[in-house]
């Protein structure tokens, strides 16, 4: 009875196998994932007028999930009109498309309920440019640094460039001593905020951040944590130039202006350009001239306003010196400018050299006036015309005001590279490594913006071992565009590398990168990571 059990089972069991096979083996179609074959328009087209309608066909019947269609300015359209016949998706397009790249991106679900996604690229007339994509900008941060900046120059240009005036210009005369202490005690505050700020902006933290260590650390390791220091030292000597010995005002004067050219020739966007054994002396004597120029301004205009004794002396000594400084300062700006601007053009075509047209135009009325203050009204006030020297206090008045304005502009420059930098920028690879167990890759794609680069990439082991791989494809996808997987199957030419060449990134942003590897015919090997685009 045992025996014949046992049989029993057996023929059960190889019954339920066999049947098995055969509904394998009859619907191993319908079990295989749908590999998308034919596309209306081809990936990559470029086409003399909008098309009617898209066509997608698969290897097998799909149901769509998703259907997008991601516009030249990266906007998504979500596309709902369409129809299925046998294995193609038929997709209906009402709207009138503008010249440009498009994305038409797809997801569907297969017969075994696996669902599949790709995107193709196709162009109406002519491929163009990727958009620029605004990113998220975190006001209350932007506004604290730009504040930061601001009261730094007044603390140093005001500051330290008023200590210098009353020392070496003002003779015995002491007005505007008062305002050249505060300004001093104000880029001392807002110095090391200033490195706080930097550490944030390093970091991408929020304001509500600012205590924490990390900050400060960071904000301390970038070049601008020796702008600080050596600003603090500038500052320092400049206020003790004020409540010094007499006999000691001149020198600590004189070190803290050229403490305030080499904290500012320590970093910036100027101090860093090629050539810098030009640009630094520059951007040197363009700081200690402002300095020179806007700190006496203050105590000259306070000196004429009371009549003191000594203001004829003090306005006669600035006119006859102030004429070289400001033609030295103004020969550096200019070669200044063309090294960072590098064409017209970009005058008006990057935020740069926006900035710079309203710092020109700021510049031109402050020359105008004091122009027009030296030539005719410094003559008639140190013949002592109570009435000139009432105006040319109010003249100088308004000269400080253009300056501030100028200070406000110049710390915009925080925010936006010089073209020089953009030119630079633009060529460069972004290059990342992707490692995982079984494998890992150094990716480069050439150049890092969006637009036609090419991607070379280095397959190794997971112990950094050389790689034998077969098949290598890369994937690119941005669900927040709805832009599903992009592939591109890469070729070898012979280097030890892997390149996929005419590869089209249509948007910038944050995208996610995946190697399928095909390391033989039964493992295939798929490693990822982020990689960022720049506009």
């Amino acid at each position: 009875m045992a025996g014949t059990t046992t049989k029993l089972v057996g023929w059960i069991a190889g019954g339920l196998l066999a049947i098995a096979f055969i509904v394998m083996a009859s619907t191993s179609q319908a079990f295989a994932h749908a590999a998308l074959i034919k596309t209306d328009p081809a990936d990559g087209a470029v086409l003399a007028q909008a098309p009617a309608r898209f066509s997608l066909t698969f290897s097998e019947p799909v149901s769509p999930l998703v259907l997008t269609l991601v516009k030249p300015d990266g906007t998504p359209v979500p596309l709902t009109s369409f129809r299925l016949s046998d294995q193609t998706v038929e997709i209906d397009n009402s709207r009138a498309l503008k010249s440009g790249t498009h994305v038409l991106s797809w997801r569907v679900i297969s017969a075994d309920g696996h669902p599949v996604g790709g995107s193709l690229l196709f162009s109406i007339g002519a491929p163009s440019e990727p958009p620029v994509v605004s990113e998220a900008v975190d006001w209350p941060q932007r506004s604290a640094i730009w504040i930061g900046k601001v009261f730094l120059y007044i603390g140093l240009f005001l500051g330290v460039g008023g200590a210098f005036a009353l020392a070496w210009l003002a003779g015995d005369d002491r007005a505007g001593q008062r305002f050249v202490t505060a300004a001093i005690l104000c880029g001392l505050v807002a110095a090391p905020l200033s490195l706080g700020f930097q550490g944030l902006d390093a970091l991408g933290a929020p304001l509500s951040h600012l205590a924490q260590p990390v900050i400060w650390r960071t904000g301390l390791g970038t070049s601008f944590g020796w702008t600080v220091l050596i600003a603090l030292i500038a500052l320092g000597l400049g206020l003790l130039s004020l409540g010094g010995p007499r006999a000691a005002a001149r020198p600590l004067a004189l070190a803290g202006l050229a403490g305030l050219g080499i904290a500012l020739v320590a970093s910036g966007h100027a101090s860093a350009a090629e050539p810098q054994w030009l640009t630094r002396p520059l951007v040197f004597v363009h700081d200690a001239g402002i300095a020179f120029w806007a700190g006496a301004l203050v105590p000259l205009g306070l000196a004429l306003k009371r009549q003191t004794v000594g203001a004829v002396a003090f306005l006669r000594r600035f006119s006859w010196t102030i004429l070289p400084v400001v033609a030295v300062l103004a020969a550096a700006g200019v070669v200044l400018a063309i090294i960072q601007v590098q064409t017209p053009p970009a005058l008006i075509g990057t935020a740069y050299g926006r900035l710079l047209l309203v710092k020109l135009a700021l510049l031109v009325f402050l020359f105008t006036l004091a122009a027009v203050n030296r030539w005719k009204l410094t003559a008639s006030a140190e013949a002592g015309s109570t009435e000139v020297q009432r105006r040319l206090t109010r003249s100088i008045g308004v000269e400080l005001l253009i300056v501030l304005a100028i200070f406000g502009v110049a710390a915009g420059w925080r925010f936006t590279p010089p073209p020089r930098a953009l030119a630079i920028a633009a060529a460069q690879p972004v290059s990342i490594h992707i490692h995982a167990l079984q494998a890992m890759a150094d990716l480069s794609i050439t150049p890092g913006h969006a637009g036609p680069v090419a991607a070379s990439m280095i397959i190794m082991t997971g112990d950094f071992g050389p790689l034998d791989a077969r098949e290598v494809t890369l994937v690119l996808s941005k669900p927040d565009s709805g832009i599903e997987p992009l592939k591109r199957a890469a070729t070898k030419p012979g280097d030890g590398s892997w390149r996929v060449d005419k590869l089209v990134i249509p948007v910038p942003g944050r995208w996610t990168v995946r190697l399928d590897i095909l390391v033989s015919d039964f493992e295939m090997v798929k490693i990822e990571a982020p990689v960022d685009i720049r506009p």
